[in-house]
C-alpha cells in the first residue's frame, strides 16, 4: 500500500506533543510490514538540516492557492535509522521562522500556512510520481486535505484511487479561521460557506469539522476518547458532526516505538534493566536526582520520586496538582521532578515551589529528550492527572519502564492503565476519577502506601512492564482502516 502522511510535526525533526511521536513511529512500522510510505511536513526554521542530512532537491512545486499559484522548494531527508523518505516544504514566507505554531496564541497567518501545506502535499506527491492509496492527515493542520481530495482531486486520474483518512489527536485545537480567507485559500466557492455547511461552525471556518465530514474514515487515538468526543463535552462543540459520522469514527489506540522507548536499550539512561533486574532502577533514580541537582547527602534519604513530562496547561491537570502538592513536599513525603513548559502562571507556580522546597521539587522547562528518558527510568511513580487525555504516550513509556502510573481515568489513560488490585495482584497503576485536588491527593496517598510494600510493589511494576503497547499493533490496525477507507472511496 502507498501511504502519504501529511502532518505538521514529526519526531525528531519538529515536535510539540504526541502527534510528532506517532507521525514518526507509524511510518517505520508500516515500512517494516512492506508498505511504501512518504512523509511530508514543513521545513521550519528551527529544523537543523545539517544534523539530519536534509538536502535541497531540484523540485519546485506549483501549488494552486486561491485564484493564483504559489511555489515551494522541496527538500529531502529520511527518518533517522531508516530509508523512509521525508519531504520538507520550504517557503520563506510561511515556515522560515522560529517555532512551529507561534507561542500561545499562534502566528496570525497560521490559516494560510497550514492550508498551503494541505494543498501542497498533493502537488508534491504528483511531482514524485507517488500515487497514494491513502492520504493520512493528522489534526486540524492538515484537515483541509480531506475536502481538497474530494473537491479538487476527485476526478483527477492521478488520485483516482486515493482515499482520505483523518486522525484526530486532540479536539481542543480545531483550526478556526476567518471564513472569507480560508475558503479563498482552499479554493472553495464562497457560496459553499453558510450556516450549517460542512465548513461552518459558530459562524467561522472550522478545519477540523471539514476534515471530519469529508474524510472517508476518521480515527482518533483511543477507543474511550472516540466515545467521549461523541457524547460528552470533550467533543468541544463538534459532537453533532462526529455523531453524523459515527459509523466511520474508529478509536485506534496509540502505541510506542520499542526501539526508542526500552529500558533495556535506552542510551539516555544510566544503566539498562528489564523486569528481571528492577533493582537497577535505583541506580537510575540516583542518576536522575544527581542530574536535577539533588545533593549526594540528600539522596541518602530514600523518598519516592514522582515524575512528570508534560505541557503545563489546564488540560494536563496542573491546577489540581497545584491544589494538593505542597502538603506532600512540605511534609517530606516524596520528591517531584517535572519537565515541561506551557502557561506562564503554571511555570511560575512550579518554579516558586521549587525555590521554596529545593530538596523536594525540581522543574525543568523546554524540550530535553535525554532528561525525559531519565525521568521515566528514575522515577518510582509517573503522574498524569489530566482533565482530558485523547490517548497519551508518556503513561505507556512509564509502563514500559516499570514506573507506576498515577492517572485520571479518562480517554487513553483509561484504556492503558488498569487499577491495581491488592487481592488478585492484578493491575498496572493507580487511577482516580473526579477532577479535583482532593481526588488526586487520595490517589497519591494510595501510591505512597504501596511504595516498596511487597509483594504489591513487585507485582505492580512487573505487571506494568508486561504490557504490550507496541506501535506495530497500532500500525496494522491503521492499515485495516485504510482498507475500509478505500472501499468507501469506491
Amino acid at each position: 500500500m502507498n501511504i502519504l502522511v501529511a502532518t505538521a510535526e514529526v519526531t525528531p525533526f519538529a515536535k510539540v506533543g504526541g502527534l510528532a511521536d506517532m507521525a514518526g513511529a507509524l511510518p517505520k512500522a508500516w515500512a517494516e510490514d512492506g508498505h511504501n510510505v512518504v512523509v511530508i511536513l514543513p521545513l521550519y526554521g528551527t529544523i537543523d538540516t545539517e544534523k539530519f542530512g536534509i538536502v535541497k532537491t531540484d523540485m519546485l512545486v506549483d501549488v494552486p492557492f486561491g485564484t493564483w499559484t504559489e511555489y515551494a522548494e522541496v527538500w529531502h531527508g529520511t527518518l533517522p535509522g531508516t530509508t523512509i523518505p521525508v519531504y520538507f516544504l520550504r517557503s520563506s514566507d510561511y515556515y522560515d521562522r522560529p517555532g512551529i505554531y507561534g507561542y500561545h496564541e499562534g502566528f496570525e497567518d497560521n490559516d494560510r500556512r497550514f492550508i498551503f501545506l494541505s494543498r501542497a502535499i498533493f502537488e508534491v506527491a504528483r511531482a514524485l510520481d507517488f500515487r497514494p492509496d491513502v492520504v493520512h492527515a493528522h489534526d486540524y493542520h492538515t484537515a483541509p486535505c480531506m475536502p481538497m481530495l474530494k473537491v479538487h482531486y476527485h476526478n483527477d486520474e492521478f488520485f483516482r484511487h486515493t482515499a482520505g483518512v483523518f486522525t484526530i489527536h486532540n479536539m481542543a485545537y480545531q483550526g478556526m479561521y476567518d471564513p472569507q480567507r480560508a475558503m479563498e485559500f482552499c479554493g472553495f466557492p464562497a457560496s459553499e460557506f453558510y450556516t450549517g455547511s460542512w465548513y461552518e461552525q459558530d459562524g467561522i471556518f472550522n478545519a477540523m469539522k471539514a476534515g471530519i465530514l469529508f474524510a472517508d474514515k476518521i480515527t482518533t487515538v483511543s477507543p474511550t476518547y472516540a466515545q467521549e468526543i461523541r457524547w460528552t463535552p470533550e467533543g468541544m462543540g463538534l459532537q453533532g458532526a462526529l455523531q453524523s459520522r459515527g459509523a466511520d469514527l474508529i478509536g485506534v489506540l496509540n502505541g510506542i516505538d520499542a526501539g526508542t522507548w526500552s529500558p533495556l536499550h535506552d542510551e539516555h539512561i544510566a544503566v539498562p534493566y528489564d523486569a528481571s533486574s528492577l533493582k537497577k532502577k535505583d541506580i537510575n533514580k540516583k542518576a536522575l536526582l544527581k542530574e536535577v541537582g539533588i545533593s549526594a547527602s540528600e539522596m541518602k534519604r530514600d523518598l519516592p520520586v514522582v515524575g512528570m513530562v508534560t505541557r503545563l496547561t489546564e488540560q494536563k491537570g496542573v491546577s489540581i496538582l497545584a491544589a494538593c502538592i505542597e502538603s506532600f513536599v512540605a511534609n517530606d513525603r516524596f520528591r517531584l521532578v517535572i519537565l515541561g513548559s506551557g502557561e506562564a502562571k503554571y511555570e511560575d507556580l512550579l518554579k516558586n515551589l521549587a525555590y521554596r522546597y529545593p530538596d523536594h521539587v525540581r522543574v525543568g522547562t523546554g524540550y530535553n529528550e535525554p532528561l525525559s528518558h531519565m525521568i521515566q527510568a528514575g522515577s518510582d511513580f509517573y503522574l498524569m492527572p489530566s482533565k482530558f487525555e485523547p490517548c497519551g504516550l508518556t503513561q505507556m513509556f512509564a509502563l514500559a519502564y516499570g514506573t507506576v502510573p498515577i492517572v485520571r481515568s479518562v480517554g487513553g489513560l483509561a484504556d492503558t492503565v488498569q487499577d491495581y488490585d491488592p487481592i488478585t495482584f492484578t493491575g498496572t497503576g493507580i487511577r482516580f476519577h473526579r477532577y479535583t485536588g482532593e481526588a488526586l491527593q487520595q490517589a497519591l496517598e494510595t501510591a505512597l502506601r504501596l511504595y516498596k510494600r511487597e509483594p504489591h510493589w513487585s507485582h505492580m511494576r512487573r505487571n506494568a512492564m508486561a504490557q504490550d503497547n507496541s506501535i506495530v499493533t497500532t500500525a496494522r490496525r491503521y492499515v485495516e482502516v485504510f482498507g475500509w477507507a478505500q472501499e468507501a472511496r469506491r
